[in-house]
């Protein structure tokens, strides 16, 4: 798909901002190309993020918080997986130190770490947030329902009690990796399947690849279940 004409084939690794009727802006994982989607989204603030997991293609893009952490008087709070913000504490040391300053003349990132609990609720702004584990093969990460939206990214199955949690979310966005089955994601068959088990009036999928046409994957899909493209955006009810 690299030579498709369609702009809805030019994917960036995947990530996503909630924003609420508060005014709580909520930034789900930081992607290698975070500084570019912020800067086509408009976005220039951010009050807190969640992380999925700890991949590479989901986290490699936080030292572009920078930007978002300079116009804030307090680092920005970042919630995931205990084990996934441990890690990041120590790979990212410079963001999560206080003790770690800056040179004068410079500034760095700004980030307080905060482990959570699945099904512990998170209280960020003016909405509650409940982290849901999902087995992504044989490690696990968070998918997240904010109100009537769940996001699930690497996932490779749907629990029953995963399902549960989900279930009564007006929008899904949902991963599908290949149209072929991976040890560790969802193919689209299963997607679609795990979605149907959800009941989402629309589920978004994501996190395709280049193997997966936008237009050919829109055409065979059912009824509200479409894929997502970068720039997309939504009204949640």
């Amino acid at each position: 798909m690299c030579r498709s004409t369609d702009p809805r084939d030019k994917r960036t690794r995947v990530g996503a901002l909630v924003e609420t009727d508060g005014g709580t802006n909520i930034l789900i994982d930081t992607p290698p190309e975070l500084r570019l989607q912020l800067i086509a989204a408009g976005v220039s603030r951010v009050d807190a993020i969640l992380f999925t997991h700890d991949h590479a293609d989901h986290v490699h893009g936080i030292d572009d918080i920078r930007a978002l952490s300079d116009r804030r008087d307090v680092p920005i709070d970042m919630y995931g997986p205990p084990d996934t913000m441990e890690r990041l504490a120590r790979r990212f040391a410079y963001i999560f130190d206080d003790s770690i300053k800056a040179l004068p003349g410079t500034s760095k990132p700004e980030g307080r770490a905060h482990p959570v609990v699945a099904g512990q609720i998170i209280h960020i702004g003016d909405v509650d947030v409940i982290p849901v584990a999902i087995p992504h093969g044989p490690a696990s990460v968070y998918g997240y329902r904010i109100g009537k939206l769940g996001y699930i990214t690497d996932a490779k199955e749907l629990p029953d009690e995963a399902v549960r949690a989900f279930r009564g979310v007006s929008v899904l966005v949902l991963n599908a990796l290949f149209r072929t089955s991976h040890p560790t994601h969802l193919s689209v068959s299963e997607a679609v399947a795990a979605a149907k088990k959800v009941g989402a009036r629309q589920t978004w999928l994501t996190h395709l690849t280049h193997r997966t046409g936008h237009a050919e994957l829109e055409a065979e899909l059912p009824a509200g279940i479409a894929p997502a493209f970068d720039g997309l955006t939504g009204q949640i009810d």
